[in-house]
């Protein structure tokens, strides 16, 4: 954890000489931050220095709640210090929403804030989305948890003196993967039309499957740039794509890439939901698509797929940029994207809900079901990428899919209690569960967060951290069992 948080001390040394540079008073308060930060983690390493470096999954439990809960508490000094967002709740509220790259925002006037700490917002979502990666690459399948082990080969097992060497071998691969398709993004969307500085911050916000902006409208304030909204459709699919599936992609190992069964079911997905809401975008009008007249039927028929892709990619690789108030659509597609809340992206990327494995996994078991019912004697694994999974795995996403469905109920349940209408609970709980950001109601995609009660931001806080470290993880940490010596 001091590790950790000399790391977050580190970034924020970014936006502080950012806004030393352009002239921002808040430069001093960003870089007091960083001192603090530093000066903890330092202090923490070196206190600690004599610590017994195996780590028990116990440990690794422990390590990785409190190790996220810490950084949350770290970056959220930039904003308590300098005073740009009121109230140590709204504080900690958007701190998690950005580390845990939910997108979530209970800022009014996004374009009021510094530049630099418009930076560092961005950067939350950023070391948020490579923390996730570590996450799926070496701790969760180290303490098997969530299925996780099915993502990829590269993933390493639970022997210990092999797992080091090869953490740090595909960490390095994958890190190189994501910092390259940042800089990619970056240069495209300042090429397109965009300023330095917003197509940094919305390449960091894309890649991590974030959804933080520079404007109030969100990605509606380029729609009358076509050009920049592909660009980010095209990198929202790359992030929410597994990161090991575009290493082969790079090593030129494309037949594994078209039969990874995962990527396969991810990009039929993405097509089937895209085609019926374009649909249903081109067979009505919608006020919030108005900002270009289409004179061909042709433009109209783009557009039309251009916003469906759009905010179809948004809501799946949970990245929660819009286009447009998807909820003035008709209520077939409210319905629809309510259900894609669930979805989620690839597993080993960086976005988040209950992943296209899980759900494969768990449709896949189903059928097999009814095989068993009429032949009970027969052995009928599931099988994945050609190969029968463990049933012990299959248990585990089953069971991760229950518990994840009971932390949504009683997530709405609670929302409920803090005043809020049966719309916008089922919407705030499953956007902050699945870490999505825009939800339904009064916390529409032209609204936020700002609305809620105190409670319902550090409720919304809670669920996006269980969201992101894959329930088991946080929830564990209250079970006695955890805490017992045997």
């Amino acid at each position: 954890m001091g590790i950790l948080l000399l790391f977050n001390g580190g970034f924020m040394l970014i936006p502080s000489i950012y806004s030393w540079i352009i002239g921002e008073l808040v430069a001093l308060d960003i870089a007091v931050s960083a001192l603090i930060s530093i000066s903890a983690g330092l202090s923490a390493m070196f206190f600690t220095r004599k610590h017994d470096k195996d780590i028990s999954p116990k440990e690794g439990y422990l390590i990785v709640s409190l190790g996220w809960l810490f950084m949350v508490l770290s970056g959220m000094l930039p904003y308590v210090i300098s005073g740009e967002i009121s109230g140590v709740e709204n504080s900690f509220f958007e701190t998690m929403s950005g580390y845990t790259t939910t997108g979530a925002s209970i800022v009014n006037d996004i374009e009021a804030l510094p530049q630099g700490i418009m930076l560092w917002r961005s950067l939350t979502h950023w070391i948020g989305g490579m923390g996730i990666i570590v996450l799926a690459v070496a701790i969760l399948p180290f303490l098997g948890i969530g299925g996780m082990q099915l993502f990829s080969a590269e993933s390493p097992g639970p022997s210990a003196d092999k797992v080091k060497p090869k953490i740090a071998d595909t960490a390095k691969r994958l890190w190189f993967i994501y910092f390259g398709y940042t800089l990619s993004e970056t240069i495209l969307l300042k090429v397109a039309g965009m300023n330095w500085f917003d197509a940094t911050n919305h390449a960091l916000s894309t890649l991590s499957t974030g959804g933080f902006s520079t404007k109030n409208a969100s990605l509606a304030y380029w729609n009358d740039s076509p050009v920049i909204q592909y660009i980010i459709i095209l990198f929202m699919f790359l992030a929410g794509t597994n990161f090991v599936v575009s290493y082969y992609a790079f090593k030129g190992r494309i037949n594994k890439v078209l039969h990874n069964e995962e990527f396969k079911w991810y990009f039929f997905f993405i097509a089937g939901f895209t085609a019926i809401t374009s649909l249903s975008i081109y067979f009505m009008s919608d006020p919030s698509i108005a900002s270009i007249d289409y004179p061909m039927v042709l433009g109209k028929a783009e557009s039309a797929v251009r916003h469906g892709l759009f905010q179809v990619l948004a809501v799946i690789t949970t990245t929660g940029f819009v286009t447009a108030d998807y909820t003035l659509w008709t209520p077939l597609i409210t319905l629809l994207f309510f259900g894609l809340f669930f979805l989620g992206g690839s597993a080993g990327s960086t976005s988040g809900g209950v992943k296209v494995v899980r759900h494969v996994i768990m449709i896949k078991n189903g059928f097999q079901e009814f095989r068993r019912i009429l032949h009970p004697n027969a052995v009928l694994p599931v099988r994945y990428k050609g190969s029968s999974v463990d049933q012990k795995i299959v248990y585990n996403i089953l069971g991760f899919f229950i518990l994840y469905a009971l932390s949504f109920i009683i997530g709405a349940v609670v929302f409920a209690g803090t005043g809020l209408d049966f719309e916008s609970a089922l919407g705030a709980s499953a956007s902050s569960l699945g870490n999505v950001g825009p939800a339904f109601g009064t916390l529409s995609p032209v609204d936020n967060y700002a609305s809620l009660t105190v409670f319902g931001k550090y409720w919304s806080s809670f669920l996006m951290l269980i969201g992101r470290l894959e329930l088991f993880t946080v929830l564990i940490l209250f079970t006695p069992y955890f805490w017992k010596n045997t």
